[in-house]
């Protein structure tokens, strides 16, 4: 039988006490190499970290960054199952978006089969313990909005709820198509702030993104306040057009939505399927 206990030898032992004495969770190679000193060979280093990791005590991300899996958890090599502490570990700066975000806010009843995540930097797409991982370059002026919460004891940035809500209407296609997306936005319209909602799509500058708000929050009976609704419209450029849905209409799709100035190529009752409560004999006209 297979002994999958965590042991340590010397070396390895100074490595691990060191992290934990400096709060670090995340690290990197040269790190490691520095903390074992400069009399231990480049190659001899290596070896240690690669038995740290095949022992249970660091997770390798990507190339050359690893994850601390402390003591407390447990004298068994059982590796690390947060997947979200690992995607957003891969790249820094970084934060879970869109519908990864939505699944952890409690906006949907979805599981995402990848994680999302916001980065400055291009990164090609991972798998990280069997997890498919994409990473999403997001432009300076975009990427904010994003707090640190605590995920299965590890400390990770997601995006908060209203920025969640503001990244998702900005690209659908990261926030499961356009019914998942109306889902999405029933549920956070009925918890967060519309002043802060306003305020972070006029700072993204994404006006297909003010139109979809517009649009959802109509469509699934959560109206913007007066107020809101008129800022949002005096935002939006009266020539400007934006769509939702497919790429081609369809018989039967919504067509366009003057208020709003967006083609929405979709039907309604595709649209309000997974939306609780909500029928599309309910729903306001369009």
């Amino acid at each position: 039988m297979q002994n999958t206990l965590r042991t340590l030898g010397p070396a390895e032992s100074k490595v691990i006490l060191s992290l934990r004495e400096e709060g670090r969770s995340l690290v990197h190679t040269p790190d490691i190499m520095a903390i074992l000193g400069p009399d231990m060979s480049e190659n001899t280093a290596r070896k240690v970290i690669r038995n740290l990791v095949r022992k249970g005590w660091l997770s390798r991300i990507v190339g050359g960054r690893y994850m601390l899996l402390p003591p407390e958890h447990g004298p068994e090599n059982l590796g690390e199952n947060n997947v979200l502490a690992l995607a957003a570990g891969a790249a820094e700066p970084s934060y879970i978006g869109w519908w990864s975000a939505a699944a952890y806010h409690g906006f949907t009843t979805q599981k995402p089969m990848t994680v999302f995540v916001a980065v400055t930097r291009q990164k090609p797409a991972r798998t990280i313990e069997g997890t498919d991982v994409r990473f999403i370059k997001v432009a300076s002026r975009r990427f904010f909005g994003f707090e640190n919460y605590d995920i299965y004891g590890r400390t990770v940035p997601v995006s908060s709820p209203v920025k969640t809500l503001a990244d998702c209407l900005d690209r659908p296609d990261l926030a499961g198509g356009p019914a998942e997306l109306t889902r999405i936005t029933h549920a956070a319209l009925g918890e967060i702030d519309p002043q802060a909602l306003l305020d972070a799509v006029l700072v993204m500058k994404s006006r297909a993104a003010m139109q979809r708000l517009g649009f959802l929050s109509d469509l699934v009976g959560r109206p913007l306040p007066v107020e809101f609704r008129t800022a949002l419209r005096a935002a939006i450029p009266k020539s400007y057009r934006a769509y939702f849905g497919r790429k081609e209409r369809r018989d039967g799709d919504i067509g366009y939505v003057t208020a709003w100035g967006l083609y929405v190529h979709a039907r309604l009752t595709d649209l309000l399927a997974e939306v609780p409560r909500i029928r599309a004999k309910e729903a306001p006209s369009c």
